[in-house]
């Protein structure tokens, strides 16, 4: 037989019965879910805010909008910065009263 027939046959045995992974691509795990963000945006405009920290992406502000359109936020918006200090200070009033 064939060296090189045989590696063939050897690979397509190993891909047949090779358990199939779970796991995401390595090119999607490591992508930022926020690629751009937006200066400025009402609060108004905002239904709810949602923030993702991943090890490889910088802190990530997800408003989605009352049209249910989701949109990015820069983290450095003056009103979003008040936002953030004053739930990080309501967080730590909870803590000291239990």
């Amino acid at each position: 037989m064939d060296v090189k027939l045989l590696a063939v046959v050897a690979a397509l045995m190993v891909l047949t019965y090779a358990p199939p992974s779970q796991a995401k691509p390595l090119s999607l795990v490591e992508r930022c879910y926020c690629r751009s963000t937006i200066n400025s945006l009402p609060r108004a405009y905002i239904r709810e805010l949602r923030f993702v920290h991943t090890p490889n992406c910088p802190f990530q502000v997800i408003a989605k909008l009352k049209s249910n359109k989701e949109v990015c936020l820069n983290p450095d918006i003056r009103w979003l910065q008040q936002y953030l200090k004053n739930a990080i200070n309501k967080m730590k009033q909870l803590k000291q009263g239990n």
